[in-house]
């Protein structure tokens, strides 16, 4: 069997060969020759394997759709209008516009493939199950309790408690079913999760497929989630007065719908912590041993190496770095992946999607541990350097260099570096002010530029060779990756007052970045370390916007306006510069000016954005569906 990393997971079977060839007596009667009965499917584990295979499609791209969950939070700003994304940040969505809405945790979407999911279950579990091969057997059913964990699980941290529906519904039944509570649901995700961990127990899972490890990972996040403080509701109201009102008008039975009402938090974040030292029991990581901090350099091809997941081939990048992932999402080469395209500058002829806000550029440490400001007068002039090196991985900036810009865009650029300023230049001895070729002033396709002077490289090839914005990349996207686990086991630690714990793992993740150890401190000071380090080790990794929710901070961090960054070049006295611009401090004094600006999106954070609406047809489908609070 071929392994599944390819660009969709695929459910083609050659029907000729099932059926066979010859003639029929009858042949108005022929099988149509892009099905299959269903009855068929279940006797043969070919075709069991190809179904399973088929519910994978509804994980899409992972987190690489065009639109990223990091734009409707502090990391980046949507380039592109009329997308819906400004409808979320702007906290106006409702009932009947929803603004956007992605397929990997649409509602009928994701319960399309729940029904898939129960297929398969009751197929495999009925008495009449003709697959006699239980490794087989177990390998399917594994998969399907995996995918429909996680397909709840994505339902769950959207909306809260959704309706529990566990087995495949015909049209004749009624489709009219009460929400479980949010304990129930996370119960329910727990038990599946369990099951595909007992099943995927020591089977060889081919590339792409989910196995006992991605169970453990799933079910460390779920937990982590239930001990949160937004699903803590017996103290919601100190946390966050607005969202504790909206609650406070459901009846006793709706309210658990969000989360728990009784019960000890610390047992939960007990289990949560339990659930997470399973995962580190259970893998290795990547440079997760490290006793003292490495390099600069070694700390930023690092971060780059585990971002390509071993998909890439461009210098300085560990092949090894794989063994972060637990489970990926990969492609081939057929894919029609192309992440850098959408996010990589305009004068590369890219889309420039989801542009870096300077929020998050500033959040990155200086490379002693200490923090950036731009009130430092030596770190405003040169903002860019002795940075966390995971920055220089994630965020291309004014002057970074890059790709060989003279393969798509002529011989413009001979530095090969990002421009997002304005620059003094001569042409025809006369000093100009040019506009960088990757802003919005450009003279290659400038409304594809960025407006907020910044540029994704996280999650780009850096490779040289892709260069060209139709060529496809083949980076992995990480639904699941170890040092999640590691930061999930840290968050318990902290809660429950273990601090020795999260200190340990915590300098193990800044050692392999290239970052100097932190000390400790209070349990409050050190909640706060390590939620800066989640910020920036996940960054891009659709974990932000969950986490400001579930700690309840998302009006003072998602709630911001997104900050730009204005450059300017400027000839010092007695230099000059002609003909192409180049990134050159010894000939400009450059400044640099952080902005504010509402003219893109004009960002305001309600309590009702703390759960998704559900849509107003789905509420006339089914009015057993209790609507979440403040639509």
């Amino acid at each position: 069997m071929k392994a599944i990393n390819r660009n969709t997971y695929i459910f083609s079977i050659a029907l000729i060969t099932l059926f066979g060839s010859g003639c029929k007596k009858d042949f108005l009667s022929v099988e149509p020759p892009t099905a299959i009965r269903g009855e068929l499917v279940w006797k043969d584990p070919a075709l069991a394997q190809a179904f399973v295979t088929e519910i994978y499609n509804g994980l899409s791209v992972g987190g690489f759709a065009e639109q990223m969950l990091s734009s409707v939070s502090d990391e980046s700003l949507f380039t592109h209008p009329n997308r819906g994304i400004d409808l979320v940040n702007g906290g106006t969505i409702n009932p009947t516009t929803l603004g956007w809405v992605d397929a990997t945790w649409d509602y009928n979407q994701m319960y399309n493939r729940i029904r898939s999911c129960n297929i398969t279950v009751e197929r495999l579990t009925a008495d009449d199950n003709v697959i006699t091969d239980e490794t087989v057997k177990d390998q399917l059913l594994g998969q399907a309790y995996f995918l429909r964990a996680y397909f709840y699980q994505q339902l769950l941290r959207f909306y809260g408690g959704v309706p529990l529906v566990t087995r495949s519904y015909t049209l004749v039944d009624n489709f009219k079913i009460k929400r479980s509570s949010y304990e129930e649901c996370v119960n329910f995700i727990i038990k599946d999760c369990d099951e595909s961990i007992k099943l995927l127990t020591g089977k060889a899972m081919l590339k792409g497929q989910t196995n006992a490890l991605a169970g453990k990972a799933l079910k460390a996040r779920v937990l982590l989630y239930a001990a949160s403080d937004l699903h803590d509701l017996s103290d919601i109201s100190s946390h966050d007065s607005e969202l504790g009102t909206l609650v406070d008008k459901y009846t006793p039975e709706q309210k658990l719908l969000f989360g728990y009402t009784q019960g000890d938090q610390s047992a939960r974040w007990r289990a949560a912590k339990d659930a997470a030292k399973a995962v580190i029991d259970g893998g290795a990581g990547y440079k997760l041993n490290l006793t003292a901090k490495v390099s600069t350099a070694d700390g930023r091809n690092n971060y780059k190496s585990i971002a390509m997941g071993g998909g890439s081939k461009a210098p300085g990048i560990d092949a090894n770095a794989e063994s972060e992932l637990i489970f990926a999402r990969y492609f081939i080469d057929r894919s029609d992946m192309r992440y850098g395209r959408a996010n990589g500058p305009n004068g590369y002829h890219n889309w420039a999607g989801n542009t870096p806000i300077g929020l998050l550029v500033d959040d990155y440490e200086m490379t002693d541990g200490t923090k950036f400001s731009w009130a430092n007068p030596a770190q405003k002039a040169d903002p860019y350097k002795d940075r966390d090196p995971r920055f220089y991985a994630t965020v291309l900036y004014d002057g970074a260099g890059w790709k060989p810009r003279d393969k798509v865009s002529g011989g413009v650029d001979p530095a090969n570096q990002i421009q997002t300023g304005e620059y003094d230049l001569v042409e025809d001895n006369k000093t100009i002010r040019f506009k960088g070729l990757d802003t919005r002033g450009s003279s290659i396709e400038n409304w594809n530029g960025s407006w907020t002077g910044y540029y994704t490289h996280k999650f780009i090839d850096p490779d040289p060779k892709i260069i060209d914005a139709s060529m496809p990349q083949f980076i992995p996207w990480p639904f699941f990756r170890y040092t999640e686990a590691v930061l999930n086991y840290v968050e318990a630690s902290i809660e429950l007052d273990e601090l020795a714990d999260a200190v340990t793992w915590l300098n193990r993740i800044r050692f392999r970045s290239g970052m100097p150890a932190i000390v400790g401190g209070s349990k409050e000071e050190l909640k706060q370390i390590y939620r800066h380090e989640r910020r920036i080790e996940m960054a891009y990794e659709e974990q932000r916007y969950h986490d400001t929710r579930r700690w309840l901070i998302a009006k003072e961090t998602l709630g911001r306006q997104p900050t730009y960054i204005k450059i300017s070049g400027v000839f010092k006295p007695g230099k000059t510069k002609a003909t192409t611009y180049a990134y050159d401090p010894t000939v400009y004094n450059y400044t640099y000016t952080p902005t504010v600006e509402t003219a893109q999106e004009k960002r305001a954070w309600v309590a009702k954005l703390y759960f998704r609406p559900f849509s107003r047809d789905e509420i006339n489908r089914n009015n057993e569906l209790t609507q979440n609070p403040g639509y």
